[in-house]
């Protein structure tokens, strides 16, 4: 798998903009998140504890996030690190962030039709 940022469609859910490429049951994706993102947990609502139940292994190219478990785990990833997210876990930047990240598709699909699904019934309310 070769893939460039620049060459993969944007696909852009409320204020998160992600290019994905898959391959060998990966997923490549380039993300960008604005400050405070998401703004409300919600977002993960209907996924098992309401929270991300997907792999995620990633560099972090600009700016931090946190990322907490259900069992109290806190984590504060910043510019330069490398990462490795278990299932359930919440994540919610604290300044403007851009990473890449690889998660396997399937986990990875199931998770962001909720979070679609969340954000467009959010904008309807």
């Amino acid at each position: 798998m070769h893939h460039s940022k620049a060459d993969l469609t944007p696909r852009v859910l409320g204020e998160y903009e992600g290019r994905w490429a898959d391959g060998a049951g990966w997923r490549l994706a380039f993300e960008h998140m604005p400050a405070q993102f998401p703004p409300d947990p919600s977002i993960f609502a209907g996924l098992p504890d309401d929270r991300c139940q997907c792999l995620h292994v990633g560099y972090v190219v600009r700016g931090s996030f946190r990322v907490t478990y259900k069992d109290g785990r806190e984590e504060v990833v910043r510019e330069g690190e490398g990462y490795v997210l278990e299932p359930g876990h919440f994540v919610q930047t604290i300044d403007a962030v851009d990473l890449v990240e690889f998660s396997p598709v399937d986990e990875h699909d199931r998770t962001m039709a909720t979070i679609a699904r969340n954000v467009e019934a959010m904008a309807q309310a």
